[in-house]
């Protein structure tokens, strides 16, 4: 890995990777059409001689295929990500995701890219069969998928693994996130309600009944994960040159005791405003907790528990309001 292409290099974790990549002596083009991250994510990129910004969309397949000249990895991490929403433009999951990945995949092989990193995520498991006992494991069987943003990236998976079954890709690792916390974050429960007890202390409005369990995952230990897998090399081995690692804690917290985390971290008590039910919207999820066993296997484990990265989080965003303001933009 001496030269990566990272998709979505301005956005939450991209930025993140970007500044880690570089960091190691790594070169780095970051790609990004600035439709939801943020140039001042880069600040500290832009000013360093081994990064290069190109300002881009990956449905524009020729001048995907002209930037990736030159670059031996691509960290795919550019998508639409706001399942909430999806029903409003559904469109947007099939273009931005299952279609911009087989045009970065296309563009990987006309450069001769051989290896990618490409960011999934836990709703492809739509809602499987879990318990605390149980997590959920990459090999579980696949059930009716619940949002077209897991459907997505669902498509998205099986393009890879057909790539390299086909030859055209000698590695292919797959990260099926959970939800992802920590400095840069722009969307999620967090920033939600942060941005309410800001403009009303008092009160707080919650989608469902707060009993739903989410697992989450501090994106530094996302970013450690993802290199410490892609620099084993684990999928030049395998059966099918494709590896899928469930990325979270091996912990989850329900609704409730994140609101109380936020609440007591804020110094506020607010009068608590249920919308009912045991999901926030369609395609919610009401429990998802991922089992880690095979990416803990290869030596990496979390450093921070679901509550500090909430807890950084959040002075995070009180330290950069500006992101509000960004996002209405």
């Amino acid at each position: 890995m001496q030269h990566v292409f990272v998709t979505g290099a301005a956005g939450f974790i991209g930025s993140n990777l970007v500044d880690r990549l570089l960091a190691d002596g790594i070169r780095v083009t970051g790609w990004d059409n600035i439709s939801t991250g943020q140039l001042r994510f880069l600040d500290d990129a832009t000013r360093h001689p081994n990064f290069r910004l190109i300002r881009g969309d990956n449905l524009d397949l020729p001048a995907l295929k002209a930037a990736m000249t030159g670059v031996d990895f691509v960290c795919h991490l550019a998508a639409n990500a706001d399942i909430k929403d999806g029903w409003n433009h559904p469109e947007k999951d099939l273009q931005q995701n299952t279609i911009a990945t087989f045009n970065v995949l296309e563009a990987m092989r006309a450069n001769g890219v051989k290896r990618i990193a490409f960011s999934s995520t836990g709703s492809v498991y739509g809602e499987a069969l879990v318990t605390p006992e149980r997590p959920t494991p990459e090999d579980d069987t696949f059930p009716v998928q619940t949002s077209l943003y897991g459907a997505s990236k669902s498509a998205g998976e099986g393009m890879l693994a057909a790539y390299a079954e086909g030859g055209q890709i000698a590695e292919a690792y797959i990260f099926r996130f959970v939800s992802i916390l920590g400095e840069r974050y722009t969307h999620g429960h967090v920033f939600d309600f942060y941005q309410q007890l800001v403009e009303h202390p008092d009160h707080l409005r919650v989608l469902g009944n707060g009993l739903q369990r989410k697992s989450y995952l501090y994106v530094q230990d996302c970013v450690d994960a993802i290199l410490h897998v892609t620099r084993r090399g684990t999928a030049r081995d395998a059966k099918h040159h494709t590896q899928i690692y469930n990325l979270g804690t091996p912990e989850f917290v329900q609704v409730n005791d994140s609101i109380r985390c936020i609440c007591n971290t804020l110094g506020l008590q607010p009068r608590l405003e249920y919308t009912g039910g045991d999901r926030g919207w369609i395609g919610d999820n009401p429990f998802i907790y991922l089992d880690t066993k095979k990416v803990q296997a290869t030596g990496w484990k979390p450093k921070l528990t679901i509550e500090q990265g909430i807890v950084r989080t959040l002075r995070w965003l009180e330290a950069n309001r500006w992101v509000y303001e960004a996002r209405r933009g």
